[in-house]
């Protein structure tokens, strides 16, 4: 088989592999087709907000007023390409996350076995799978272990299908060829390797069907909330623009042309035409945002849900751990070492109390270190600036320490090279290892659990010989050593005659003699500590899901400062619980230790059956129904598999807890921006509108003509409302309980900002207006200084605007404040060329203004930074003493 696709069991060599690479082309299907840049294009305009401003330039075209029409067309024109920009940076944006989630192979390459992108592999590449992956490519099973496959996505057998490499006929269906493994299918159980013998569009999958883009598309509940929105803002215009109408024509006798024309700047000024952009912008921004803190968010509902999160369930191995075990204490004769250092970095000390020690000095040290290095089959190796091990984590903490004692695993091995060995099996829990030196001796290391290892001993090793073995001694420290949350394995050795070449079970069963005891942990992130008390802080309950025994959890629990970290519920216990019962109980119990992925559906049921939002992390394939059914299922990038994956909303790329928090803490912060661009856009929209209406209302000509409306919302909408989308976290954004998910878009606050901000600049806008036409100025100049009063307030206002209520120059408001200035120095440059510049004054009939009519405009824009500034603080001393009485309540 390995002959007729020209390679071997050593895999392809990385040149020959490069070469099929190119032949064959990269292992993936073709890109879901999508829409062309025109379809794009013209789906800007599917908006009911710009079909009213299509509307209106329809209006202004019929009555021939061509600049004004120009204008309207203009704008809209200039805000699809804005959208149409937008949206292509927003695929690309997923696109670039799809990379990240590309998934991961085990291939053998040169003779070594490594992990490669999905992409890269080839016709000829030896695959490695176990349960839980997904297969990367077609593959001619080689050899299996118990290896059952879901095939469901190709054949429609719900059960798994059990494989094997023993060939079948030719013609057999798609279903019946068990030696085969398909891309996309999921391996249920077991293990198995195989060749590849068809990527991308040619593996069978590619033949008959397309790949579902895995990414949600760029639709959310708010943006639905913002289209529901959108239609009673447009009634609500619409009503008002014929009601002024009348008004002018009946009431004021005004023409119907120029009521025309002011009921279309109405609509002009109170339709918020840049909104989606600025929404879209938001979340993309957002989305970036978390990537860049290993937060991948693939489906960007999620985004607004990490805002009201309540509940963080997570799994403690990797996630709120290192997963990088490390040796803490060894036990030998009756010394009881402490080892320092971290991770699987060779760099540490030996304590004996408070007395460093060389290994090297003590003979029984150095040969329990010496055994547990050659009893295991890890290896260490530099990857940067960071150690990784290749192989099991458990044995890599053991050929740490020995590396730690100065021991050279190639020295080691080379010195005494293993003639036999029995792997360890959880049915017998231990390994054995049969070793033969340069001098003619022979010795049998086994290592294991320390209950199992202590039976099969007769004698113990101390510093002055062989001793009988204390067996209530070792039993205590086993106890003494797990109690600091640690996992033990022994370690005992037997010599036996130079002759003995091969190992037995019978060999090791009796008359071993006891090294000593190692004593593990994974180690807490440092980050994910202090992530956690974030957490906490924000108002979630973050609780710890393991498989571990109640012992190692409670002592991770302690370390997080987990509430009620003795009160455990146990696998065992959520199975005894009916589920009224575990609703009852899961609020108040924070650590789940030997729980199965079984288990945490059911907490997540009863969490949310309390109506909490819940976040859940997970790794395995059987995690998957859990991370579904949370509100925000969280997948480990690393070692989590690719069904997780597909079921999660987020993907962590460091599986670090601390990254969930970031999450968090950028989903409350897109929100936020979110509410302050709403904020923005409606009050100085709100202005605009009020504008046009009372005018109508007093009889008075407009201060502001439908153009000028259209001009100040074209330079707002790319200037001053995006910088908002740039704003860093409030200080308090993990400082709130969680928003709730039913939490209205504009809230009392907002309403009242909104309507009081509007007052304000309708004042402005009006006094200068008025003052300037009892100085004597014509209409035009009147009007051009309406406008720039207008800007000069929005400019002002932005700076309040960036912060609900905290004060826009205090302390900690200042940093991030660039992207406003940069909007302001844009905004006032286009102002300069809207009033100064002939082309533009004969476009939008604007005029020169003099100095002193600038610096009122500035002053008289500086009241809406104050004034806000004033009910800000008002608002808070409002808000503060309220707390105050409710604290003595």
């Amino acid at each position: 088989m390995l002959a007729r696709i020209d390679t071997g069991d050593g895999g392809l060599g990385a040149d020959e592999a490069a070469r099929r690479l190119e032949r064959a082309g990269p292992n993936r299907l073709p890109a879901p087709r999508r829409r062309g840049p025109l379809v794009r294009f013209l789906l800007q305009f599917h908006n009911i907000l710009i079909y009213v401003l299509l509307g209106s330039a329809a209006i202004t075209a019929a009555m021939a007023h061509w600049v004004d029409t120009a204008v309207i067309v203009g704008v809209v024109v200039v805000n699809a390409i804005i959208g149409f920009l937008q949206e292509g940076r927003a695929e690309r944006a997923l696109d670039a996350i799809r990379d990240m989630l590309s998934p991961q192979a085990t291939v053998m390459r040169d003779g070594r076995r490594v992990a490669i992108d999905a992409e890269a592999l080839v016709p000829g590449d030896i695959v490695f799978v176990e349960s839980g992956d997904k297969v990367p490519a077609d593959l001619r099973l080689l050899d299996t272990k118990s290896l059952h496959m879901q095939e469901a996505m190709l054949t429609g057998e719900s059960l798994a299908v059990a494989k094997d490499p023993s060939p079948v006929a030719v013609d057999a269906a798609l279903g019946d060829r068990g030696c085969m493994a398909y891309a996309g299918t999921l391996v249920t159980s077991g293990r198995g390797r195989g060749v590849v013998v068809a990527t991308g569009s040619r593996s069978e999958i590619g033949r008959i069907s397309s790949l579902l883009s895995t990414i949600g598309s760029l639709t959310t509940p708010l943006l639905e909330q913002l289209g529901r929105f959108s239609r009673m803002l447009t009634i609500l215009i619409l009503a008002l623009a014929a009601t002024v109408f009348a008004i002018g024509v009946v009431g004021w006798g005004f023409t119907t042309e120029d009521m025309f024309l002011a009921a279309v700047g109405l609509a002009v000024a109170a339709i918020p035409e840049g909104l989606p952009a600025i929404m879209t912008i938001t979340l993309a921004i957002g989305v970036q945002r978390m990537a860049g803190r290993n937060a991948i968010v693939r489906r960007l509902p999620a985004v607004e849900t990490l805002g009201s999160v309540s509940v963080i369930c997570s799994d403690k191995t990797g996630t709120l751990t290192r997963n990088e075990m490390m040796v803490e204490s060894i036990a030998c004769s009756r010394r009881l070492i402490e080892v320092t250092g971290e991770g699987y970095a060779p760099h540490g000390l030996f304590l004996d109390g408070d007395a460093e020690i060389d290994p090297e000095s003590s003979a029984l040290l150095h040969e329990t270190l010496r055994g547990v290095l050659l009893c295991s089959d890890a290896s260490l190796r530099r990857a940067d600036a960071d150690w990784l091990v290749d192989g099991d984590p458990t044995e890599g903490a053991l050929v740490c320490v020995a590396v730690k004692a100065g021991l050279d695993p190639a020295f080691e091995s080379k010195a005494m090279p293993r003639a036999d060995v029995i792997p360890f099996e959880s049915e017998h829990r231990f390994m054995a290892t049969l070793h033969h030196d340069q001098q003619g001796g022979s010795v049998i290391y086994v290592k294991g659990a320390p209950e199992r290892i202590l039976e099969m001993c007769r004698r113990q090793r101390g510093d002055d010989g062989d001793q009988p073995l204390d067996l209530n001694f070792w039993h205590r420290r086993v106890d003494e050593i797990g109690a600091r949350g640690q996992r033990v394995l022994a370690l005992a050795v037997r010599p036996v005659p130079v002759s003995h070449r091969e190992l037995r079970f019978a060999d090791v069963e009796r008359g071993l003699i006891l090294l000593g005891l190692f004593g593990l942990a994974d180690p807490p992130r440092g980050d994910a500590v202090g992530a956690v008390q974030r957490c906490r802080d924000a108002g979630i309950r973050v609780k710890m899901i393991t498989g571990d025994h109640a012992g190692t959890a409670t002592a991770i629990a302690r370390a997080f400062h987990l509430r009620g970290a003795d009160t455990v519920l146990t696998g065992a216990d959520i199975e005894a619980l009916d589920d009224a019962e575990l609703a009852r109980r899961v609020t108040d119990v924070d650590v789940f230790p030997r729980t199965s992925p079984q288990h945490k559906l059911r907490l997540v049921e009863a969490l949310q059956s309390r109506g909490l939002i819940v976040a859940m992390t997970g790794d395995g394939v059987n995690d998957a129904p859990a991370l579904k059914r949370a509100d925000i299922g969280v997948a480990m990038g690393r070692r989590g598999t690719e069904a997780a994956k597909e079921a999660a909303q987020m993907v962590l790329a460091d599986d670090n807890f601390a990254s969930i928090a970031h999450a968090v803490e950028e989903g409350r912060t897109v929100y936020d921006n979110l509410q302050k661009a709403i904020l923005f856009i409606l009050a100085t929209n709100g202005a605009q509108a009020l504008t046009i209406t009372v005018a109508v209302l007093l009889g008075e000509a407009l201060p502001i003509t439908a153009v000028q409306i259209l001009w100040v919302n074209m330079v707002t909408a790319v200037t001053l409302s995006m910088a908002l989308a740039f704003e860093r976290a409030e200080a308090d954004v993990m400082a709130r309980p969680p928003r709730s998910r039913e939490a209205p878009l504009l809230s009392p606050l907002m309403l009242w900002r909104i309507g009081f901000v509007s007052v304000i600049i309708l004042a402005g806008v009006f006094g200068t207006f008025e003052w300037q036409i009892r100085r004597g100025s014509d209409i035009e100049t009147a009007r051009t200084t309406a406008v720039n009063t207008l800007v000069a307030f929005e400019m002002a206002y932005l700076f309040a605007a960036r912060h609900r209520l905290q004060a826009a120059f205090g302390r900690d408001s200042m940093g991030g404040i660039r992207p406003a200035l940069i909007a302001v120095g844009l905004t006032i440059v286009l102002q300069v060329v809207f009033t100064w510049w002939g082309p533009m004054q004969r476009l939008f009939h604007t005029r020169d203004l003099d100095l002193f009519t600038c610096a009122v405009i500035a002053v008289a824009a500086a009241s809406v930074l104050l004034l806000v500034e004033i009910e800000k603080l008002l608002l808070r001393r409002l808000l503060k003493s309220s707390e105050v009485v409710h604290e003595h309540n």
